[in-house]
């Protein structure tokens, strides 16, 4: 019984090792040279290029708020409506005060014309014209106060009645009803459909490769999307935004899976004659706590593990640094358990 046992584990050892000998089934692809170009990259969020945050200058208690988030409104829609009943009791004395002030107004006027007519017939003197004239332009000036007066209550409405300045959707309210809303105080913001932007922060050592009008790679990192864009603005200081400056790209053609505060990576193509860039996929890559590699295809069909220095995001792939070759070929994917020496079978 004990041999018939040895024999049966022996045999139970052979067919797994035949079994780990077996070449795993793999698909390659050859590292891309590009030409003579590398690309300079930088990260930011994806926003609208005609958005706006309301505020007011007025204080007083959120009296209403006809509009929801993600609400699409017209231009001039009600948006917040702020406790106005000190400015409504203003624009009522304004509106007494024209009153008085166009009744003196055309009183003093009747007046003055009367003894302009009496002057030329040379029976008023000339002191009783000028005193006559003093008090129709003192008339004249009150109603015009007045009326300016009434023009500063109107704008003033304009601060505590928020319109939306454009078409757009609503993004957020930053308050809520019976709230205080204090002058500078964000109330609501809102955004134009459409046209979308990203702005990137480029270090100090390549942002003086890029110049407006280039066109430039867009990958939104969360849909896995690549787009086309142009960079439109390129910031000359760094002092506010920690030694990076801000580059607006403008997206061309956006479809509508992507949204206003999504991260994206932006690259630009950027001449150099002096290095060649190569890339590989992401999904080829093999990460290992702080390290990436990729399994290439040495002698005798073994995988081989090459660590890499990756440099800046192209495409759906990277730029190699160090550690790959142009025309050296390396495992995409595989099929089961992949180590570092194991056989492997290219199909």
């Amino acid at each position: 019984m004990i041999g018939v046992l040895l024999m049966a584990a022996c045999g139970d050892r052979a067919a797994k090792s035949d079994t780990a000998s077996e070449p795993i089934p793999v698909s390659v692809a050859t590292v891309e040279t590009g030409s003579e170009r590398y690309f300079t990259a930088g990260s930011g969020q994806i926003r609208s290029g005609n958005s706006a945050v309301l505020s007011t200058r007025m204080m007083g208690h959120i009296e209403r708020i006809p509009v929801r988030v993600g609400q699409k409104v017209n231009k001039d829609d009600l948006l917040v409506v702020i406790n106005n009943m000190d400015l409504r009791a203003k624009k009522a004395q304004v509106s007494a005060s024209i009153i008085e002030a166009k009744a003196a107004f055309a009183n003093a006027k009747k007046d003055y014309d009367r003894f302009v007519n009496l002057f030329q017939k040379n029976s008023a003197s000339q002191k009783e014209l000028d005193d006559m004239t003093a008090r129709y332009e003192m008339a004249k000036a009150r109603l015009q106060a007045a009326e300016e007066m009434e023009k500063e209550v109107n704008a003033q409405f304009a601060y505590v009645n928020i319109r939306a300045p454009f078409k757009g959707v609503v993004t957020n309210t930053f308050v809520d009803v019976g709230e205080m809303a204090n002058p500078g105080m964000p109330l609501v913001g809102i955004e134009a459909p459409g046209a979308l932007e990203v702005v990137a922060k480029i270090p100090e050592n390549k942002v003086g490769q890029l110049r407006e009008g280039m066109t430039a790679m867009v990958t939104v990192k969360v849909l896995d999307t690549v787009l086309n864009g142009t960079l439109t603005e390129l910031s000359t200081s760094a002092s506010n935004t920690g030694g990076q400056y801000l580059a607006t790209v403008e997206l061309k053609n956006p479809p509508a899976s992507v949204l206003s505060g999504m991260y994206a990576t932006v690259a630009f193509p950027v001449e150099n004659t002096q290095s060649q860039m190569l890339t590989v996929p992401k999904q080829a890559l093999v990460e290992r706590g702080q390290l990436t590699g990729i399994y290439t295809v040495g002698q005798n069909n073994t995988a081989i593990l090459r660590w890499l220095r990756l440099g800046d995001p192209v495409g759906d792939g990277f730029e190699v640094l160090s550690g790959l070759s142009g025309g050296e070929t390396y495992i995409v994917s595989y099929q089961g358990k992949l180590f570092n020496g194991a056989k492997v079978a290219i199909q």
